[in-house]
């Protein structure tokens, strides 16, 4: 499973011009699901993601976590994420899980997030065309894959 986590003022969703997931202060996440993850790579990010401490504390330091400063996560599933451009430059998701288990294992982690954060998770539509408008704060962009540690 692979996620890229950007810090973001505000970002927001839609799909047919319809807004169905916005936040304020938080993180943008990107996630992938590839052949052959699990409920562990599920696990995995779902401690990763909400512990990353990529806010600005008092200080000026990148310290604090989306739960300290009581931000917002809105997730967006993008099998893009797995594309494989070793040969040629027309892009191979292959790699990429099938629907089925990738929405199920999408689903999880947005579970995960929601039982960590102790509130909504906002989200896209998986398997839809959306549109993500977001004003990224830093720039701060973090990759993370559960395969890579």
């Amino acid at each position: 499973m692979r996620a890229v986590v950007q810090r973001v003022k505000e970002a927001s969703v839609s799909v047919d011009g319809e807004v169905v997931g916005k936040i304020g202060k938080g993180l943008l996440v990107f996630i992938g699901i590839q052949e052959g993850d699990s409920i562990e790579d599920v696990q995995w990010m779902g401690r990763k993601i909400p512990g990353l401490r990529i806010f600005e504390d008092g200080h000026g330091r990148m310290n604090e976590s989306v739960l300290d400063v009581d931000g917002g996560i809105l997730a967006i599933s993008q099998f893009t994420l797995f594309a494989d451009v070793r040969k040629g430059t027309r892009p191979s998701f292959n790699n990429a899980a099938k629907p089925e288990p990738a929405k199920r294992l999408y689903e999880a982690l947005i579970d995960d997030l929601e039982g960590i954060l102790s509130k909504p998770v906002q989200k896209g539509v998986f398997g839809a065309d959306m549109t993500i408008p977001a004003v990224n704060d830093g720039p701060v962009t973090i990759v993370l894959d559960s395969r890579l540690g």
